[in-house]
């Protein structure tokens, strides 16, 4: 029997042929081409797919010329859709477009800030593109400063899309998900991994016993540290059974319908804002990077061991109108203070959001899978500001 002290967490993450997952990369691949051409674009780019169909929807204004048809269907292939048994196809889906221009109302607040108008100063150029909060959060459980549960089933799912697209297991198809449950000890430290359920899409020609076993030899152990794993820990592959239906053809997809995914997987707050297919002067966006980025930093320069930070915008202002600061009862110095800090070395308005993080260039597709948060290759994720935060310490 184990203590009652510890606890169970669990997060799930999904694989770049989810149907929502493929709306996400469909929107984001829009944003890059536009973008590549025209930095300063108004991209709000919203996807839906079902049966045979993909529906590109939303507010574009723009001064490039992109194929919206041509993107989609790229996309849609180099997930992995190429042929009907699969569930769909890239060359014979339906794809049908439905853009117009940015709303004049709110990018006159966009374009120029009230801060902008009233002193003139370029980074209170952009004001925020619509009222909201964000979350950032970090903490030292693991190497990328992201909680466990989130960052193994992020691992999980990206290792099952390898071992199809590499044909290590050959009849993987894209559709699948991963969900992994991690115990804490009294400490409040993960100690192992208690449940992973895994399903994915597959052939009709394979038993669920060899599924079963491939998965937990080509994916499961190649991902999860073998320290972790024990005799107890469960393993539910493909739980119905059968899997092969999957993608538009067992359920429709939707952009921004992943959000937990692609954060944290639930274990801290989250705003309510979707991240693909949208520009940079979005602060759903751009000020939720700046948050992790913050929380990153903090944690690595030893000012807490966990943080959640939230910060609010009003549309129109450069300015936040608010700041949160939460360590659980980790900081090194009072929570208060920490919010004083951060005002003090940080820059949260647009516009110097998008300088820092040189956003207005085509990165976004490749955040659009496996999560926007604990990958090194995003330039939110770098820890250049640990020197500066030390001395608080």
């Amino acid at each position: 029997m184990k203590s009652n002290k510890h606890r169970f967490f669990t997060s799930e993450s999904v694989t770049e042929g989810h149907p929502d997952k493929m709306c996400d990369q469909i929107s984001d691949a829009i944003l890059d081409a536009i973008i590549a051409k025209d930095p300063d674009a108004r991209v709000a780019c919203e996807t839906v797919v079902c049966t045979g169909t993909v529906f590109v929807m939303g507010q574009i204004s723009t001064t490039a010329v992109v194929d919206y048809s041509a993107i989609v269907r790229n996309t849609v292939r180099e997930i992995g859709y190429t042929r009907a048994k699969y569930g769909f196809d890239a060359d014979s889906c339906g794809v049908i477009i439905s853009l117009d221009k940015q709303s004049p109302d709110i990018a006159l607040g966009v374009d120029r800030s009230d801060e902008y108008r009233n002193r003139g100063e370029i980074l209170d150029m952009y004001g925020a593109g619509d009222q909201g909060m964000m979350f950032g959060y970090a903490c030292n459980e693991t190497p990328e400063y992201m909680p466990m549960a989130i960052m193994l089933a992020q691992k999980l799912s990206q290792r099952l899309a390898q071992v199809r697209k590499e044909g290590i297991v050959d009849y993987l198809r894209p559709d699948g998900k991963c969900q992994v449950t991690v115990e804490y000890d009294e400490n409040d430290k993960p100690c192992r991994v208690d449940t992973i359920v895994l399903s994915t899409q597959h052939g009709s020609e394979v038993s669920s016993s060899n599924i079963a076993a491939d998965m937990i030899k080509h994916v499961i152990r190649q991902v999860v540290p073998l320290g972790l794993l024990d005799e107890e820990t469960k393993y539910y592959i493909n739980p119905t059974g059968r899997f092969e239906i999957g993608g538009p053809a067992a359920d429709s997809g939707l952009t921004g319908r992943k959000i937990i995914v692609d954060t944290y997987g639930g274990y801290c707050a989250h705003g309510g804002g979707a991240f693909s297919g949208k520009d940079p002067t979005k602060v759903d966006r751009s000020a939720t990077y700046m948050a992790r980025y913050i929380c990153k930093n903090i944690v690595a320069a030893g000012l807490a061991d966990k943080i959640q930070l939230q910060v609010s915008y009003a549309i129109g202002r450069s300015k936040p109108v608010s700041i949160d600061v939460n360590t659980y009862g980790t900081g090194k110095v009072d929570d208060g203070i920490l919010s004083e800090i951060i005002d003090e070395e940080f820059d949260l308005r647009p516009r110097a959001i998008i300088n820092k993080f040189q956003l207005q260039r085509p990165i976004y597709t490749q955040t659009a899978s496996y999560g926007h948060f604990g990958r090194n290759e995003f330039p939110w994720e770098r820890l250049d500001k640990v020197d500066d935060l030390k001395k608080y310490v």
